[in-house]
């Protein structure tokens, strides 16, 4: 889908040693997370996956494997 990974390489340029040819080459990062969110979603409709279905049930074990791992913090 994607001739190379554009957020990988604009990460890099930002917090990498790869030093960039222009100041003007700056992407937007959420742009990149954007068009990889995207290409998820196709990827899902194309194999019949529910998303939330999916999200719901990683989020609930991350829950319940993490829930006393870090010292909670009132909002």
């Amino acid at each position: 889908m994607f001739s190379r990974c554009e957020i990988r390489e604009e990460l890099n340029n930002r917090y990498g040693p790869r030093i960039k040819k222009s100041p003007e080459d700056t992407a937007d990062i959420g742009s990149e997370i954007g068009d990889i969110i995207f290409a998820i979603v196709c990827l899902a409709n194309s194999h019949n996956i529910d998303l939330d279905k999916v999200w719901r049930k990683h989020m609930d074990k991350l829950n319940n494997r993490d829930k006393n791992r870090f010292e909670r913090k009132e909002v």
